[in-house]
């Protein structure tokens, strides 16, 4: 990859306040879960939705090794340094005319804000949405989200999508939450070779093919993985067994490290656990503790799956020295 080199960025879980993690030198966002999560009035920080099963959470703290500047564009709200800028936008589904606008609007409004920054190329993007599994056949939630997305990126030329997770919370009704990571230098997407890229599933999936990678290889190193189910091909696999769904997420996982050269995740590769049913919470910490390191940090949220049937999904990072 050519261009101007990036400061460094690094991500990591920690547990001092909002206001003294904003204060530290090089802070490009910092993310705090569950619904009483403090708002801060600094744009670098946001509330995420989804409720911890292990209270009191961490926060999740991206870092820069540069000088960092900020602001806000009504509900868009954006923060830059290094190279790299974090976005965000919150929508309100009422206001907007149900899920399909709302999605429509909050892209709408990212894109354009990405396309005309200095960090125009997208990496990773997340997506919050309530009741994402309601509604019938084509009228699933999810599945006019992923009609909306579609739209949106299409108006705007991408072609190459970014590493993303859609997750479903139980937070504020009709509150649906878009953030997203940037930079100046584009990254490398990677597939998985043992599932079929999401964005050629078959109709059955719904009329619009969710438009993600399975991962982003980052300009400077390390590796931004999208949210990872137990699917194989494009199927969902083992319906109603919680540790063998785990266990083949976390087979995608180390097929992800292995297509990008990177070794398996360590005390600085922060995962994202997703429990549709926190009375699972107990079996899903088992599995973990027996394939992944001590050393890796986790983090279990409430998150309802974009398929009915999974039970647990699993995002995160892992940085080294790939380039």
């Amino acid at each position: 990859m050519k261009g101007a080199a990036l400061g460094k960025f690094s991500v990591s879980y920690r547990t001092e306040p909002v206001e003294t993690l904003l204060d530290r030198p090089g802070t490009l966002a910092v993310l705090s879960f569950g619904q009483a999560s403090p708002q801060a009035a600094d744009p670098r920080h946001l509330g995420i939705l989804q409720t911890p099963l292990t209270p009191p959470a961490p926060r999740e703290l991206w870092s820069v090794d540069a000088e960092v500047s900020h602001g806000a564009d009504g509900a868009l709200r954006w923060s830059r340094g290094g190279g790299w800028q974090f976005i965000a936008v919150e929508v309100d589904e009422g206001a907007s005319g149900g899920v399909e606008a709302a999605c429509g609007v909050a892209y709408d409004r990212l894109l354009a804000h990405v396309a005309a920054s200095p960090e125009r190329h997208l990496l990773r993007i997340w997506n919050y949405l309530g009741a994402i599994n309601a509604g019938d056949g084509d009228d699933e939630r999810y599945r006019r989200f992923c009609n909306a997305r579609a739209r949106s990126m299409a108006a705007q030329g991408i072609v190459r999508y970014p590493a993303a997770t859609a997750i479903g919370h139980r937070g504020i009704p009709g509150r649906l939450q878009v953030y997203a990571l940037s930079a100046a230098r584009d990254g490398d997407v990677l597939e998985n070779p043992r599932q079929v890229s999401a964005w050629q599933y078959p109709r059955q999936y719904g009329p619009t093919p969710p438009n993600f990678a399975r991962a982003m290889q980052l300009p400077e190193g390390g590796l931004a993985i999208s949210g990872t189910a137990a699917v194989i091909g494009h199927a969902s696999c083992h319906t109603g067994n919680i540790t063998a769904q785990v266990e083949e997420a976390v087979a995608n996982l180390h097929t992800l490290l292995e297509s990008a050269a990177l070794p398996a995740f360590d005390a600085a590769s922060p995962l994202k656990v997703y429990v549709r049913n926190p009375e699972d919470a107990e079996a899903i910490n088992t599995v973990l503790d027996r394939h992944l390191d001590p050393a890796v940090p986790r983090l279990l949220l409430q998150g309802d799956i974009c398929r009915r049937e999974l039970l647990v999904e699993i995002d995160g990072w892992r940085f080294g020295n790939h380039a």
